[in-house]
């Protein structure tokens, strides 16, 4: 039996159903700290004469309008001027330095062409850095400024429909090249209503959603701005680069705007944490907020338990904690943890504190299946397969792709293909616990090590930046051995090899073969800001990677490319 829809079919319908509220809506704090209100009301009305402006620039339904803008306010007002003009947009993530600018000019281009979008859009200040590509492929017919979208409109005059797709989410390519995950209205829908409603109980004449994640990313795209037009609940929006260099600035708001749900990947809470002195926390007062969701990367418990002792002088209550599991193939998200049950985990058979992610929404199924397809019972580990109204139909011109990802269990004869999500975990008592990536586990000698267990672990040693360890398997004379790549100075690079051997042999009884320590933000990375663990990989192969010299504080910039020393044999 279905279940009892809660919100309107499509993005388009929710956001002209809230078009008479005037008097709440999203506030877009600027770069200098002020801030505007856009109404529900005005939102509406803009994204109404938006659509209008792309519709007389030649743009039809189902056209793709690739998207590069920094600026919250214009990002959002025009990601749904596109969906009111039945235009499907394609958010990409904006550069503003030259720094590695060819390498961005080839993803900007390689998801151009995979959209096949016939037009670009960008701000004044990101032209530059696009304009390029203009020239490179032969489907982009022009580029546009949200500038140039200005004066009156004649309406779109366009149908929406639920099944309609509204806009490819081209994941961040930490594990492989951008793929465009097609997203549909209906996708939108069940997703929304399953974390606003059944997920986070949202109440309208209460919540306010304070975020500060790039919202060129499903989790701040759909967890703030289209779940809460679809459930009718205002947010406040924070420059990201604004966060990054004072993560205070997150707090502040909540505090200032009364928030009550925020969400933000484990990072984040760590920095806070770290960063944070007692005279941050005084005048702080976080009674208010009662979600602060975890997600998007391997959550790890003390990153939240610090974070709590850190604010706990401000009234943050722990409670408020709400881990959970997801992906842009699912939408956004596929697991909760009940409201108000905070932080609870769970030790695996390695030894490691995994963090409970709570169940699948209803309607939707997770299960955890062997290499052949088959369900595995309690606390047997896995891939997880997820399947429901929230996942999406697959990869945008990319049918071998899909039928590799979306596909049935062993011995399914019919029923829906399930989501491979590619991860690994297990359930105990119907909760979620997540192990890591099934590609990237290390097996050294029969033994499963996950990566991230170890990167985590390394990240809190004196000298090494948290969040800027990569470690991965090599063959070494036939037998797979673990490498760690870790940031940092010349001034610490031998503390940090001698540090991290010792930490590694006693936390997981495993001997490292090589600690390379490179250069201060010379790891690659995706667009959100993730270690890309197989590009790491791929450069430590082929000898690559930029390694620094040892030596005293003056030389800590100094930096040696070329072969390992201690690498493996190519």
């Amino acid at each position: 039996m279905a279940h009892p829809r809660f919100v309107a079919p499509t993005l388009v319908d929710a956001v002209r159903g809230l078009g008479d509220d005037r008097s709440r809506g999203f506030v877009f704090v600027r770069a200098d700290g002020s801030e505007r209100l856009v109404s529900f009301h005005d939102i509406a009305a803009e994204a109404e004469r938006r659509a209008g402006h792309l519709a007389a620039r030649g743009l039809r339904k189902g056209d793709r309008l690739a998207m590069v803008i920094p600026e919250g306010e214009e990002f959002v007002l025009s990601f749904l001027g596109a969906l009111f003009a039945g235009v499907v947009p394609v958010p990409i993530f904006p550069q503003l330095s030259f720094k590695n600018v060819e390498g961005y000019h080839d993803t900007v281009a390689h998801i151009v062409r995979a959209s096949g979008a016939t037009m670009l859009l960008t701000s004044a200040s990101t032209r530059p850095y696009v304009e390029p590509v203009l020239r490179r492929e032969d489907t982009l017919r022009a580029l546009a400024t949200v500038d140039e979208l200005s004066g009156a409109s004649r309406p779109a005059d366009v149908r929406v429909t639920p099944d309609d797709l509204a806009f490819l989410q081209f994941t961040s390519g930490s594990t492989s090249r951008p793929k465009g995950v097609v997203v549909s209205h209906r996708n939108l829908a069940a997703n929304a209503e399953a974390f606003m409603i059944h997920g986070l109980d949202r109440d309208p004449a209460v919540d306010k959603g304070v975020s500060w994640l790039p919202l060129f990313h499903d989790m701040g795209l759909i967890g703030f701005v289209v779940g809460p037009l679809f459930t009718n609940v205002p947010c406040v929006f924070l420059p990201t680069a604004s966060f990054v260099r004072a993560p205070r600035l997150w707090l502040d708001k909540i505090h200032e705007h009364r928030g009550t749900i925020t969400y933000a990947p484990n990072f984040a809470y760590a920095l806070v944490a770290k960063r944070l002195k007692d005279r941050d926390v005084e005048g702080l007062d976080l009674s208010c907020l009662r979600v602060a969701g975890c997600g998007a990367e391997p959550i790890q418990a003390r990153a939240l338990r610090d974070f709590a002792e850190r604010l706990a002088p401000a009234r943050f209550d722990a409670r408020a904690f709400l881990p959970s599991y997801g992906m842009a193939e699912a939408t956004l998200a596929i697991t909760f943890v009940p409201l108000r049950d905070g932080l609870k985990t769970d030790v695996n058979e390695a030894g490691s504190e995994l963090v409970d992610c709570g169940r699948p929404f209803p309607e939707h199924e997770l299960a955890i299946i062997d290499e052949a397809g088959h369900r595995l019972g309690e606390r047997q580990v896995g891939q997880i397969v997820a399947r429901g109204p929230s996942v999406t139909a697959g990869y945008f011109q990319e049918p071998e792709l899909t039928a590799q990802t979306y596909r049935r269990l062993g011995g399914q004869t019919d029923g829906d293909p399930w989501l491979h999500t590619g991860d690994l975990g297990y359930l105990a008592g119907g909760r979620l616990f997540v192990c890591g990536r099934v590609k990237d586990i290390v097996i050294v000698r029969g033994r499963n090590y996950y990566p991230s267990d170890i990167e985590w672990a390394v990240s809190e040693l004196p000298g090494v930046r948290r969040g800027n360890v990569v470690a991965f398997g090599v063959p070494v004379e036939g037998e797979e051995q673990l490498v760690v790549c870790c940031e940092g100075t010349s001034a610490d690079a031998t503390a940090i090899r001698e540090a991290t051997a010792a930490c590694v042999a006693s936390r997981f009884g495993l001997s490292v073969h090589e600690v390379a320590v490179v250069g201060l933000a010379s790891l690659p990375r995706t667009s959100s800001g993730k270690p890309q663990r197989r590009k790491t990989r791929e450069l430590y192969l082929a000898r690559a990677l930029s390694r620094v010299r040892d030596g005293d504080a003056k030389k800590a910039g100094d930096i040696e490319g070329g072969a390992p020393t201690e690498g493996p044999a190519a």
